[in-house]
């Protein structure tokens, strides 16, 4: 099992997206993938604090248009988010009101920065591997997994919960993702981490 996680983990996490070239305009592009309650988004956060310079978290649940656009979001990422920062531009999108069922009128600004991370379920999806200076995905055992959504989002959404997990198990599949990522990282169920490059061959 993972041992807990240690500051110096996640700052040879953020040294080693020092080293790679940016792929995304002037951006080095960080995609965390991984499926609900594996720990995608406090590694991310967590890494966004370990760089030298502020490092914008892009959420993909943030640009969903609700349950059924768990993988179709991707066009609205795109235009708003990865289309302008690969003209080196700030990108700028709504998020999404689980509440309320709708996108939020404020827009949330998305700077050119040295790193950019995106997480979220698909984040490290084929059509995005080659613009990435780095890929991740991250997992854990099924019964933390489950524990972690219940206990984040309530037990009501259980049902919702169960139909995304067997949408996701069926897009890791198709995809490929933690084959063709750079690096899969297990997280215990104490919050360890166990990092293990798979993809040797795109370190610089």
């Amino acid at each position: 099992m993972p041992a807990p996680a240690s500051r110096d983990e996640v700052s040879e996490l953020a040294a080693e997206v020092a080293r790679r070239p940016p792929r995304l305009g002037h951006s080095r592009l960080v995609c965390v993938d991984g499926p609900s309650g594996a720990g995608k988004t406090v590694l991310a956060e967590r890494l966004a604090a370990a760089l030298p310079e502020p490092t914008p978290v892009v959420h993909t649940d943030d640009l969903l248009d609700g349950w059924d656009d768990q993988f179709t979001f991707w066009a609205r990422l795109e235009e708003q988010v990865l289309a302008p920062l690969r003209a080196s531009r700030a990108g700028r999108y709504q998020v999404y009101d689980w509440h309320r069922g709708r996108f939020g009128e404020d827009r949330v600004t998305v700077p050119p920065a040295p790193v950019v991370i995106v997480e979220g379920v698909s984040a490290a999806r084929a059509e995005v591997r080659d613009e990435a200076s780095l890929t991740i995905f991250v997992t854990a055992p099924p019964q933390v997994r489950l524990r972690r959504s219940l206990a984040r989002d309530g037990g009501a959404l259980a049902p919702y919960l169960e139909i995304w997990r067997q949408r996701e198990d069926l897009h890791f599949t198709a995809d490929a993702t933690a084959a063709q990522v750079d690096l899969v990282v297990e997280v215990g169920d104490a919050g360890g981490y166990r990092f293990g490059y798979r993809n040797a061959t795109r370190r610089p």
